[in-house]
């Protein structure tokens, strides 16, 4: 499995390139007049910085036609994935994508998933916004395939898996008293070695966003973003969760809305609990930089549940929290306190605890990086070591 580590230290708010330094950075600017102020940087430690801007549409065709070869190739594996996980072809998400998604996503994005296509189709990849869906929404997929399954009979293995740990603090926590924000992501191999995009993005409307994620998506996904009103976002699955609601707004439209119109905790609450269909349910970290404050929330389909602080700290490693939601929303084992989710927990709550006071972006790495077993109390190389390592400071 990969693990990435996202840090971001939030002492000034998002140091990347001024937008009179942006500049075109492909020939094809001069004959198509979607891609001006839009380009790629070269891939620098794995990573390749993309830069997009406008309207809708034209964010949707920069990304596509700057990434057309990647999205091509994340396109494949997504099908092979949907195939051997779900075991269904990839003409039902197409129809899924269409029928079920489409009809509750807002024209804003509509235009952009839309771009997406005709960006890539215009460098020469054959792709339609269907298919553009069917990626953005693979994060989604194990929700509704099991709810589907289930609806109709079909005794299912699919399951939600454990991804990742985060945590988040400021106040007496941290070191100078701001907020510090960490996450690490795992994932295949197949999916890892292509979530390897920072997305610069700035919309006709709402704010700047910076966030890494897959070729051809509108959101992050992993979820690390950042926008320029100060607001900090990340999250860690709800495992062993079950529910969904086709009816609902797809989490990766509700997602990245909430990255680019958030201007305060209260926003991304509003904007992620607004139509929640359940797909990706999480324990969402959100930081407020000016305000110095943090909160928690975990979103599930029927049970919500928000906490906040100007001096604490809030950790999240899979482990459903309220009572109410485990019962009801998912076959977690919460007495089972050897799995990963909940030893994970513990580790947090020892290393919140020991090092209260002196959290800052270099402690965020040891502890990302931790791999101490609270169980056999003893260091333990195991399958979460770090395969990978990036920091985004500002």
């Amino acid at each position: 499995m990969r693990q990435i580590l996202n840090v971001l230290r939030l002492l000034a708010l998002i140091t990347i390139v001024p937008l009179t330094c942006l500049a075109a950075s492909t020939q094809d600017a001069a004959t198509l007049p979607e891609l001006q102020g839009a380009f790629r940087a070269p891939a620098k430690n794995g990573w390749t910085y993309v830069h997009l801007q406008g309207t809708p549409h034209q964010i949707g065709f920069q990304n596509g036609y700057l990434l057309a070869p990647e999205i091509d190739d994340m396109l494949k594996v997504v099908i092979l994935e949907a195939q051997h996980d779900y075991k269904k072809d990839w003409a039902f998400f197409r129809d899924a994508a269409q029928n079920m998604m489409w009809p509750h996503i807002e024209q804003e994005y509509r235009e952009e998933l839309q771009g997406i296509a005709d960006g890539a189709a215009a460098h020469g990849v054959k792709i339609d916004v269907w298919d553009v869906v069917g990626v953005n929404a693979e994060t989604e997929w194990s929700y509704y395939n099991k709810e589907y399954d289930k609806q109709h009979g079909v005794k299912t293995a699919s399951s939600v898996p454990e991804h990742c740990s985060a945590f988040v603090a400021t106040g007496s926590y941290t070191k100078d008293g701001k907020i510090v924000i960490a996450h690490n992501n795992w994932s295949t191999y197949l999916e890892s070695e292509r979530w390897t995009i920072i997305f610069d993005i700035v919309p006709a409307k709402g704010y700047r966003m910076l966030m890494d994620g897959l070729p051809g998506v509108i959101h992050s996904g992993d979820d690390f973003v950042v926008n320029a009103a100060g607001i900090a976002i990340t999250e860690t699955t709800i495992s062993h969760f079950f529910g969904f609601d086709t009816a609902g707004i797809p989490e990766f439209v509700r997602a990245r809305k909430a990255a680019q119109y958030s201007a305060s905790i209260d926003d991304f609450i509003r904007i992620m609990k607004e139509g929640n269909n359940g797909g990706y349910a999480n324990t969402w970290l959100v930081a407020d930089i000016h305000k110095n404050e943090i909160g928690r929330l975990e979103l599930g389909l029927k049970n919500v549940t928000l906490e906040r602080s100007s001096d604490g700290y809030f950790v999240g490693s899979n482990f459903p929290i309220n009572a109410k939601l485990t019962q009801e929303e998912t076959d977690f084992d919460a007495k089972d306190v050897g799995q990963s989710s909940l030893a994970r927990h513990a580790r947090w709550e020892q290393l919140m605890a020991e090092n209260k006071g002196k959290i800052d972006v270099a402690a965020a790495q040891r502890f990302l990086a931790d791999h101490y077993d609270v169980i056999e109390k003893k260091e333990d190389a195991s399958e979460w070591i770090f395969r990978r390592v990036v920091q985004v400071a500002g």
